[in-house]
């Protein structure tokens, strides 16, 4: 769990006294002291410090990390072509409240990426391993050419647009954690992401609470004991405070809390895009977005929410190093020759590739990352048990993701969702990942190019978070 060297330490450690002094952290703890107008404006940040819970990791570690060497990289990486087109499909029906409709406010609806826009190699290649184009390959020098190439996805390298033969044979459901979209179906559009940013649209009520109530109330493993909504979109009865509220979650098994946890963190992340790109103004034909830091308080300052706010905080940092270590286990995937991140355009893939390959180098840098290996490793026949009840709860999870009614937030909510369920299944896969052969894909584990690009963007998204996080710090002493 601990990997470090002494470079990288005192690298860490520098960085970690520069960014105090920024922010003038050390000015106030000399003092000894402060005015009340400073602790009510820094109530959402002054408990968010120190070692987070089911792992050996501190805030100050991933923010000093993730500000100064990811969140650039990661920034960049995503606006590259192969990232910004994602295959969606935001008609499908909701499964379990057909009836609720969809948001009329202008600001929620979704642009779709015409054809002619659509980079060739994505668009002639986004075939997923069910597809017929997969199964009808009966030409002899068609199938010795997917023999030598293996099973991959055909987006991931310039060299087999449908090289999936193999995959059509092997049914790996059991390592999904989501609902995937087929891409097949006719309503599947591909979205330019970042035409389509994630921010406050004005949705909100019934439809939305309705979600996030069945989310938490339904999926996160609520013991029968537990009355209080566990949604924090429900207004808290009683006298009982956040802290007193979460000893029912230290009553669960490690993983019934991470899932509780992951989930409050992707909701938590949610908030804090929408708390930043927030619709200040609307007029004459234009809409102005900018950070609206008493929604922000609302969401996480401690006495509005009665001390929970740092624990939502705290399980976006949990959230934030579940992912990172599922990068990390990958990274050995997307090194290999083979893969290219394929578009059509050498030039780009090419540059994509070597920015994606620095993205990794830098994950491999940091010294704490979470140990996946203490989870479902009980009694064998009861941990696989468990295993399966955790997936099945998510994946129901990303179901529901289809019933929001306002288009962009269904859209960022999927990618979100799929991203992390993409970072669940390379974290508890039972296929291996390293140790593959560096000229030719394995049979074995695979991503699909929508899970690739899931997987990274809703990544970027939570390190925007823990940005912005910085941001709102800042804008919160402005206002002393």
């Amino acid at each position: 769990m601990w990997r470090v060297t002494l470079q990288a330490f005192s690298a860490l450690l520098l960085a970690f006294v520069l960014d105090k002094l920024a922010l003038g952290w050390f000015q106030h703890s000399l003092a000894g002291t402060s005015t009340s107008t400073e602790q009510h404006e820094q109530s959402c940040f002054c408990h968010l410090t120190g070692v987070l819970d089911d792992c050996f990791c501190d805030v100050e570690s991933i923010d000093l990390f993730n500000n100064f060497r990811i969140y650039p990289r990661i920034k960049k990486l995503t606006e590259r072509d192969y990232f910004r087109y994602y295959k969606v499909n935001l008609k499908r029906p909701c499964p379990f409240w057909p009836d609720d409709g969809q948001c009329a406010i202008k600001d929620c609806h979704v642009e779709a990426c015409p054809e002619s826009e659509i980079p060739a190699g994505i668009k002639s290649g986004n075939y997923n391993k069910y597809s017929q184009a997969a199964n009808n390959m009966a030409d002899m020098a068609e199938c010795q050419q997917v023999e030598e190439l293996g099973a991959i996805n055909s987006t991931l390298s310039n060299r087999s647009k449908e090289a999936f033969a193999d995959w059509a044979r092997h049914d790996d459901a059991q390592d999904h954690f989501c609902e995937l979209d087929d891409e097949m179906c006719p309503d599947a559009e591909y979205v330019d992401l970042l035409l389509n940013p994630e921010r406050y649209t004005g949705y909100k009520g019934p439809s939305a609470w309705r979600v996030w109530n069945s989310i938490y109330e339904e999926n996160c493993f609520k013991p029968r004991s537990v009355y209080r909504p566990l949604n924090p979109l429900v207004p808290s009865r009683g006298d009982e405070d956040g802290e007193g509220f979460y000893d029912w979650l230290e009553g669960l098994c490690l993983e019934k809390r991470v899932f509780y946890r992951l989930i409050s963190g992707l909701h938590s992340s949610i908030n804090i895009h929408l708390s930043a790109e927030y619709l200040l103004d609307e007029g004459w034909g234009r809409s102005v977005w900018g950070p609206n830091v008493e929604e922000f308080r609302r969401r996480f300052d401690t006495a509005e929410t009665k001390g929970e706010g740092t624990r939502r905080l705290k399980n976006l940092y949990f959230l934030y190093l579940i992912e990172l270590r599922a990068l990390y286990k990958v990274a050995a995937y997307f090194e290999r020759v083979v893969v290219n991140l394929y578009t059509g355009n050498a030039q780009e893939d090419a540059a994509t590739k070597e920015l994606l390959l620095h993205f990794f180098n830098e994950l491999k840098t940091f010294p704490m990352h979470f140990d996946e290996k203490s989870m479902f490793a009980g009694h064998q026949k009861e941990a696989k048990s468990l295993k399966e009840e955790f997936r099945l709860h998510f994946k129901n999870i990303s179901r529901i993701m289809d019933c929001v009614g306002c288009s962009k937030c269904r859209l960022w909510g999927k990618l979100q969702t799929q991203g992390l369920g993409t970072a669940l299944k390379i974290l508890f896969s039972e296929k291996q990942i390293k140790n593959l052969p560096e000229h030719s894909p394995s049979k074995g584990f695979q991503l699909t190019r929508q899970e690739v690009v899931a997987l990274l963007n809703g990544f970027a998204r939570l390190s925007t978070s823990i940005h912005q996080l910085h941001s709102f710090r800042l804008l919160l002493k402005e206002k002393r």
